[in-house]
């Protein structure tokens, strides 16, 4: 009987001590390790990490990071949406602080008048217009028009705060989406850049001006207004070598993919873009009032409608896009609220590139330029810097050379959030990695905690980033909007971002690296690269 109570007490100590090394220390440890960081949800918690010059870099001993791939791939979960379980992961759940009116762009009254005006504005020209077309016995097409205040546009506009253009379940913006598919066009003009050319390009220029890239202003029944870019180049063709990067085609599934995977990265700055086909001859052609816009339309040899840019050194048939023999694809990038209302300026990007053929920015021969950067208003405090290689990650995905301005709201000061405009340079080719797009994040050292969490959430097998991708993408209507090479290549770079990022901790450490911004409150499920 003694010898059983012995054993029976050996048993239980043996499971207590289990218990209690497995199971309580473990959530203990946690728990202190937590309390020392408060919740910071808020702008102000930003800091530059504090290293010297990279020229001395303080090595680290941390050596948890897997030496090729960087993180440990976890067993892929069977079937289901894999984009729905990624938007449900408490990494796309973590509550920003509460809007407040100064912190959002714009307030109702103000957009609401503003659009009145031009509604009323928009009236009167089109009486003018009518009574001048009868005159010279011109047909003008009219269209059904309504001025809605509850329209998925306006809702964008009033979404767009300090922190992104649009909060992560926000019905407007699928429905902005729809929108653009389907809405009838009222009216088509070429862009405002296009306009402050008047025609008048230098031909000697090695960067042409933006406006001979055939992009349209196209106007919608309940008065949206989109950017019209259309197929200049087939989705399986690769940009030739021997381009430089500044007379690439902009190719119009660029500026959707592109969309899809800023959401996709959390970023949510790219305006909302989608795919349609428009009927050049209906949709452009007779709803247009600018004459040198209908000045450049012709019909081909095969009998398509086609049009050309307004530029002297583009205004030849053999640069003309065409329909077939009408219907023509290309993307749709919902606009921004006007200059007048929001006012935005545009920012040269400190890791520019050199737009002539020989030359070469301080950035490409100077391995410590960040450090120069880091001393210079407005990347020596805040978060400017850190978006600025969130935006070099998101060029490096989609492989986009041509980043040389970026814009931000005046509004939001120098802590709002960089928009990623203008991105139909990307995904040319599939079959390289263009590492000096990663420059800011190489040369700085430095990431948002929040971006790096997401990325190696995406890099595991059931969010793999081509996969989510691809199932976002599906739902345009021009799907399928990139070819397998260039999904398979989104998850190639993928990880050498993170291997960037390694190598990065692995010389200064991970307090000096990597930076808290919006923490959750809570304790994440996962260790960094575990």
């Amino acid at each position: 009987m003694r010898r059983d109570r012995l054993f029976l007490a050996a048993t239980l100590t043996a499971v207590f001590s289990a218990d209690l090394y497995f199971i309580l220390l473990p959530k203990l440890r946690s728990i202190s390790q937590g309390s020392g960081h408060s919740c910071s949800c808020g702008p102000h918690n930003l800091s530059l990490p504090r290293q010297g010059g990279l020229a001395t870099p303080r090595l680290s001993n941390w050596t948890s990071v897997p030496p090729e791939e960087g993180v440990i791939l976890e067993p892929a979960d069977a079937g289901g949406s894999k984009l729905e379980r990624l938007f449900a992961d408490p990494l796309y759940n973590i509550q920003i602080p509460v809007v407040g009116p100064e912190e959002r762009l714009l307030q109702v009254e103000q957009l609401m008048e503003y659009y009145r005006k031009k509604v009323s504005r928009w009236e009167r020209h089109m009486k003018i217009y009518s009574e001048a077309a009868a005159i010279s016995n011109i047909t003008v097409t009219e269209h059904e028009v309504s001025f809605d205040p509850d329209a998925s546009w306006l809702k964008f506009h009033l979404g767009i705060n300090r922190y992104a253009l649009y909060s992560r379940d926000d019905p407007a913006v699928p429905q902005l989406l729809k929108d653009m598919q389907n809405m009838a066009v009222i009216s088509a003009d070429y862009t405002q850049d296009e306009k402050a050319l008047k025609g008048a390009c230098d031909c000697s220029q090695v960067v042409k001006p933006s406006g001979h890239h055939l992009k349209l202003a196209l106007k919608m029944r309940n008065f949206a207004k989109a950017m019209f870019k259309p197929m200049r180049q087939q989705r399986d063709v690769e940009t030739p070598e021997d381009f430089f990067y500044f007379v690439d085609f902009q190719r119009h599934n660029a500026e959707i993919a592109a969309f899809h995977l800023d959401r996709i990265l959390d970023f949510r700055r790219v305006p909302p873009v989608a795919g349609r086909l428009v009927n050049v001859s209906g949709e452009v052609l007779q709803v247009t009032h600018n004459e040198d816009l209908r000045a450049v339309f012709f019909t081909s040899p095969a009998n398509n409608t086609c049009f050309f840019a307004k530029c002297l050194y583009v205004c030849k048939t053999e640069y003309a896009v065409c329909g077939s023999p009408d219907l023509l694809e290309g993307s749709l990038s919902a606009y921004l609220p006007g200059l007048s209302i929001a006012p935005r300026i545009s920012i040269p990007n400190p890791w520019i590139r050199s737009y002539t053929f020989t030359g070469r920015e301080e950035w490409e021969v100077n391995p410590f330029y960040c450090d120069t950067i880091k001393q210079m208003y407005p990347y020596n405090s805040g978060n400017r810097l850190l978006n600025i290689i969130d935006m070099s990650i998101f060029d490096f995905l989609i492989g986009n050379m041509d980043r040389h301005h970026y814009e931000i709201f005046t509004k939001f000061g120098d802590e709002g959030f960089l928009l990623h405009l203008d991105n139909a340079r990307g995904f040319g080719r599939h079959s390289q990695d263009e590492m000096s797009i990663l420059a800011p994040l190489s040369q700085c050292c430095m990431i948002k905690r929040s971006t790096l969490l997401r990325l190696q959430l995406l890099v595991r097998p059931e969010y793999r980033l081509s996969d989510v991708m691809r199932e976002s993408l599906d739902a345009d209507p021009l799907r399928p909007i990139l070819t397998e090479p260039h999904l398979s290549a989104l998850d190639r770079r993928l990880q050498k971002v993170l291997r960037a990022v390694q190598r990065c901790i692995r010389r200064l450490g991970e307090d000096e690296v990597i930076t808290n911004d919006f923490e959750p409150c809570f304790i994440f499920s996962f260790q960094l690269w575990s």
